[in-house]
């Protein structure tokens, strides 16, 4: 018997590599592949002044650093939607 996790695969968001949208993982939010941590939680970590070391080590070593540019990414396009 194969457990869920081994074949649940979450969506990829537009073309990024490392974000997700998926209902399943965090209620649809946007995510970092592989985690469950969102993109929000780690830019309110970098708004609060904290660098990569910190933020992997607040989460087990569990934010991939590959990441980060995708998340500024997707910041910079959801900051240049129209209100």
């Amino acid at each position: 018997e194969v457990a869920m996790a081994d074949t649940w695969t979450p969506k990829k968001y537009k073309t990024y590599s490392w974000i997700v949208k998926d209902p399943e993982l965090l209620g649809g939010k946007l995510a970092i592949r592989g985690t469950r941590l969102s993109v929000a939680l780690i830019l309110e970590c970098m708004s609060n002044g904290m660098d990569i070391a910190e933020i992997n080590a607040a989460f087990g070593g569990a934010f991939p650093h590959e990441a980060l540019p995708e998340v500024l990414k997707v910041a910079s396009e959801l900051a240049d939607i129209a209100a």
